[in-house]
């Protein structure tokens, strides 16, 4: 069902504390937590704690639980002290997505190139 946590998911081990992270920050709704693979000094993975593939899901479901990541990426740039920084949300396996769990990469602290690789 849309919104549960999933026995085979990553991140949902992650929200219920089967599975480690270092969180930086967590609401009600969301979990941030350092990449275990950084790309950049600052890359922190900001989840929504219900389980939706990708964003467009999420938003389309729950649009305020998509908003408080929104709102969580600047709180983890601000943490930081990023004055500048990039939110993506990778879409599909042709996008980059390895985990189908609607989540934002915020990265910074290091000049970011565009096109992105």
């Amino acid at each position: 069902m849309a919104g549960e946590p999933e026995d085979d998911c990553l991140f949902c081990k992650i929200v219920a504390g089967q599975v480690p992270a270092t969180v930086v920050r967590e609401t009600d709704t969301t979990v941030a937590f350092r990449d275990i693979n950084p790309q950049a000094p600052t890359h922190v993975l900001v989840i929504p704690k219900v389980h939706y593939a990708n964003a467009a899901e999420l938003a389309a479901a729950e649009p305020a639980v998509a908003a408080g990541i929104l709102r969580e990426a600047q709180a983890v740039a601000d943490e930081d002290k990023l004055e500048s920084y990039r939110i993506v949300f990778n879409t599909g396996g042709g996008a980059g997505q390895t985990v189908w769990h609607a989540h934002a990469h915020v990265l910074g602290g290091r000049g970011l190139q565009w096109p992105p690789g």
